[in-house]
Parts: structure tokens; sequence; C-alpha cells
């Protein structure tokens, strides 16, 4: 294919890719750059046979961005890059584009750029890519190496933070110490079968997700939906759970022999726990952050 084709069928997506990564990084330049390397790595793939272009053009720069962030968050680097300027490629400044101007805009705004900044890199890409791009669980499950019910869980609960952020004129959402204290009475209740303290613990509308491995299981239901119902799962179980952070907030694992083997990734609000997913895929938990507390 000659490189005057390459670069017409990349042009026609440009637009689309820069608005996924402004949005991902929140700064114009970091966009420019990771549009670049999609490019750079398209210019390099065999895509004759790929039949939606547009998607795998977004996989390529979700997982760029993703890298972008982690790296950005190694280093600590927190500053919104409030710089609008371009940058030309491939080889000459681009026309404006309709789609990422739409980025640009006040719809978009600082406000909301400020709140994304608060989410994990992978929640931050699974809400961008679901919530702001439409983009199916399937489909941005691959990118974040993870299934598509725990890519779920983590735009669930990015969704969470964003509208009590936004709701609160950007209150920050519970602390990891209350998190901690919440899950630990959680754990607690459960090893000692508390029923009743369960459900203290537990939010009303509590909803639990289960990944096929732990379906496998019988431990739980793919999907439970109430205080009552997930207080029966766990209520004399858990006895030999661990608090852990879970991709930064507070959960649980089981891993005997040190190799863990189910994680709880627990949502806590007001105080309750509001969802769980549990995972036993070892894919899944491979990918997983987790740091035992």
């Amino acid at each position: 294919m000659s490189d005057d084709v390459l670069v017409q069928r990349f042009e026609e997506h440009r637009g689309h890719l820069r608005a996924v990564a402004f949005r991902m990084l929140g700064s114009a330049s970091e966009a420019d750059d990771a549009v670049q390397e999609t490019w750079m790595r398209f210019a390099r793939t065999d895509t004759a046979e790929v039949e939606n272009l547009r998607g795998w053009l977004t996989t390529v720069a979700s997982r760029v961005c993703l890298n972008l962030l982690r790296s950005r968050r190694s280093r600590r680097e927190d500053e919104l890059d409030r710089d609008h300027d371009t940058a030309a490629f491939p080889g000459e400044a681009p026309a404006p584009d309709p789609e990422a101007q739409a980025v640009m805009a006040d719809s978009v705004g600082l406000a909301l750029q400020v709140v994304l900044d608060s989410l994990n890199p992978a929640e931050r890409v699974a809400f961008v890519l679901h919530d702001l791009f439409d983009v199916p669980f399937d489909r941005i499950a691959p990118v974040l190496d993870r299934t598509p019910e725990a890519t779920r869980q983590l735009a669930s609960r990015a969704r969470r933070r964003v509208v009590q952020k936004q709701g609160r004129g950007g209150a920050p959402v519970a602390d990891v110490p209350l998190q901690r204290a919440v899950v630990d009475a959680f754990l607690a209740a459960a090893r000692e079968g508390r029923f009743d303290d369960l459900l203290e613990v537990l939010d009303p509308d509590i909803k639990v997700v289960a990944d096929p491995a732990a379906v496998a299981t019988g431990f739980a239901a793919r999907e439970v939906i109430g205080a009552k119902q997930v207080a029966e799962i766990f209520n004399g179980n858990a006895r030999a759970a661990i608090p852990v952070l879970v991709d930064g907030h507070v959960g649980a694992m089981w891993a005997p022999g040190g190799t863990p083997r189910a994680v709880l990734a627990c949502t806590v609000e007001g105080g309750r726990i509001t969802e769980i997913a549990i995972m036993n895929d070892p894919t899944t938990i491979a990918a997983l952050e987790l740091v035992d507390l």
C-alpha cells in the first residue's frame, strides 16, 4: 500500500483519535503525541484485512494513552496541560476538525478534566471509552487486559466518582482509611457470621457481579442485587480473605500460599459497600494492581 493511501486512510480517523486521546489525557500536546504514536504503529502494521479500521485504531490509541497515564501516575505528574496548540501530523498542520474542536469546547470543561484526573488509569480509560465514546465493554476489555465484567466494574466505579465529585463541587470521594474501615467491618462480619452486621455495612441496593470463573466455583451467581441476598452469600465466609488495595481502592483477596486466587473489588460510598466485583479469572487478577494492606 502506498504512503499516500496510508496517510489518507489514517486521516479519515485522526479527528476521532485525537478526541479520544484528549479526553483520556487532558493534554493537547500529549494527545498529539498519542496520535503520532498510533500513526507509527499503523504505518508498520498490515491492516488490509481489518474490517473496522476505526475500532482498530481506537484500540491502539487507547493502549498508547493507558501507557502514558500509567507513566504520568508513576511520576506523580497531575498538572493539567492547558496548551491547546496543535502539532503537525504527518508533516503538515492539521485542518480544523469539528470532533476535535468539540472536545476542546466549554462543554468538556476544565471541571470534568479535573474529575477525570482523579481516576486511576484503568478507570479513566474504561469510563472515557464507554461513557463518552460508546465503545462496548468487550472491546475495551482487551485494552486493559481484563474481562468485560471487570471492565464494567471499573467504568461503574469511575462513573460514581465522576457524579459524586461533580455533584459536590469537587469534594473528594471517600479516602483510603474510611474505605479500609468499611471493608474491615465487612470482612469481620462475614468471617464471624454476623448477618445483621453485614446488613449494616452493605448498601440496601448493593450489586455483586461475579466473573465466569467465580460463578464456576458455585460461590455466587453472575449477578446478585440487594443487601440481604449479598449478606447470605458472604455470611460465614471470607475467613481467609485479607484487605488489599485493588487498583487504588480498598478491597479484599484470598491468596493461599501468597498467590491471589480470588479478588473482591469493592466500591464504598456513604460508609457502605455499594458494589462488589468477584474476580477469580487468573488473567484478570494478574492485570490488577494489588497492594497488601
